[in-house]
């Protein structure tokens, strides 16, 4: 009776890690598709909000912050489809890897390190994958 019982608890534990990892799953998702979602109506300073206090000090506004992101990730500015790719985590360091296809229908995957903050979730950098080399 106590294995079944045991067995029971494992069971139980094992069905809430499980749901408790989706459920941070979804919210981190839904982080970086709020800020994707802010950059395609050019409103930079909800896109600042989901950014971590460490990238708000060294942008220091939402204007500087949208430049740079127009400039360096026009691919995430104006996405023509975003698709989430695997959740790692990585020492502690929470990386959601995530695909975009730009306006020209060429796609990227990018690397979105996340902290949790105060708030929830915030974005603490953006990494784009290098593509490897295809040779003949």
């Amino acid at each position: 009776m106590r294995r079944v019982m045991f067995a029971a608890v494992l069971i139980v534990v094992g069905a809430l890690s499980v749901l408790a990892q989706e459920a941070r799953n979804a919210v981190i998702e839904g982080t970086i598709q709020g800020q994707i979602d802010a950059f395609q109506v050019d409103d930079f300073s909800a896109a600042f909000a989901f950014a971590s206090p460490n990238i708000r000090r060294i942008f220091g506004n939402s204007e500087n912050f949208g430049t740079m992101v127009r400039q360096g990730y026009p691919m995430v500015w104006r996405p023509a489809e975003v698709r989430f790719l695997d959740l790692r985590d990585l020492g502690g360091l929470m990386v959601q890897r995530v695909m975009i296809r730009d306006q020209a229908g060429v796609y990227h995957v990018l690397e979105y390190q996340m902290q949790p903050g105060a708030d929830g979730w915030q974005i603490n950098g953006v990494r784009l994958v290098p593509q490897p080399d295809v040779g003949a």
